[in-house]
């Protein structure tokens, strides 16, 4: 099945071993377990919990959502700007260019279009009706994060990649030029000639793999992007770790905040971060106006379609954090920000029709729970 992808091979196989992440036969994070993440009393989920458990898993109707193309046709007054199109897709408008991060507008997040986790709702945007991308960043190879189909639509664009190690294998085989595609080890960074805008890997706590025989065979990283005065973090997806400290010392500070807070159970609190340590990640990097991402799109895991939404907003202002939360496909500016409004809530309020059924998911779960080492 071509939507699995490739295994790096030669050359890029070559610069993967000697990064100091390789561990003889796969990537490692630096730190496996991070002592006090995982809740004493949460039992990990059976794969039977996570395809059925858990309510208000979908929400009862579409998301309120909006085009964005009359907002991007205007350049941004404070010089950036950023639109959440859904999960971890967001345009970042920064320093006059345009950054697309993990596209994902295919129909589920799945290595097949008939089962797997389907979204919600189709993307603010149709693909076609983007305009110009000055580059795409990819943090790892998960499913909801690098997208088969939609890979390949932006391969007719011939738009720049820069992704983690290894990833471009994956990059290659669905018609990325190799010349378009730049992979980053932590804390090594790419230039974009002549445009003034540089992306840096960094740490993050997760895994990787498409199938059952490439389990973390690729890098997954944390990016920022820095282009002029502005500096924006993107954490791809990650547990809680004290590399975002550093992270905050050798990148930051940080203009725009993304950090992803949903797909989280209490058992794998060193794999995903969820809207808590969402708030603790956002202190360790130095604040700074937050765009919550991972949520809202697929059902990948037991928890309410919108807790993660619903925390944040009680938990917010305790820590002093600036939450932005637009609608989707809602261009915002985070030096304009207003209050966050719980736009959410409307869904299953005006609705009383049955809850549909889950996403059907024959297939394996894209982002296995099961602990990485």
């Amino acid at each position: 099945m071509k939507s699995l992808g490739r295994k790096p091979e030669g050359a890029r196989l070559e610069r993967i071993q000697g990064s100091p992440r390789w561990a003889g036969e796969q990537f490692r994070n630096l730190h496996p377990i991070i002592p006090g993440l995982r809740d004493p009393d949460a039992s990990m989920p059976s794969l039977k919990d996570f395809l059925c458990g858990g309510e208000r898993r979908v929400p009862r109707g579409p998301l309120p959502s909006m085009s964005p193309l009359a907002g991007w046709a205007r350049p941004p007054g404070s010089g950036l700007r950023a639109t959440w199109l859904g999960h971890s897709t967001v345009l970042i408008e920064i320093g006059g260019l345009r950054v697309l991060t993990d596209p994902v507008w295919g129909p589920r997040a799945s290595p097949s279009r008939l089962a797997g986790p389907k979204r919600f709702q189709p993307v603010p945007v149709p693909l076609r009706a983007m305009p110009h991308v000055d580059l795409v960043v990819v943090s790892h190879d998960h499913y909801d994060h690098l997208d088969y189909p939609t890979i390949r639509e932006l391969a007719r664009l011939d738009v720049p990649f820069v992704t983690s190690l290894g990833v471009g294998a994956h990059l290659e085989t669905w018609g990325i030029r190799p010349e378009r595609i730049v992979e980053l080890d932590w804390w090594e960074s790419h230039e974009l000639p002549h445009a003034g805008l540089t992306v840096t890997a960094a740490p993050s706590q997760h895994f990787s793999g498409r199938g059952l025989k490439d389990r973390n065979a690729t890098l997954w990283s944390s990016l920022v992007i820095r282009a002029g005065r502005y500096a924006v973090f993107f954490s791809g997806d990650t547990g809680l770790t004290t590399e975002y400290r550093t992270i905050r010392e050798r990148l930051g500070p940080f203009d725009l905040v993304m950090l992803e807070v949903g797909a989280f159970h209490p058992a794998w609190g060193d794999i995903h971060l969820g809207p808590k340590n969402a708030l603790e990640a956002l202190a360790l990097l130095g604040g700074g106006p937050f765009l919550p991402v991972h949520w809202g799109t697929f059902s990948l895991a037991m928890h309410a379609w919108d807790q993660p939404a619903e925390t944040l907003l009680e938990l917010a202002p305790r820590s002093g954090a600036q939450l932005l939360m637009p609608r989707l496909g809602e261009p915002v500016e985070p030096a304009h920000a207003e209050r966050v409004e719980p736009w959410w809530r409307v869904v299953d309020a005006a609705t009383t029709q049955p809850l549909p059924e889950l996403p059907e998911s024959i297939t394996l779960p894209t982002e296995m729970p099961w602990p990485i080492d």
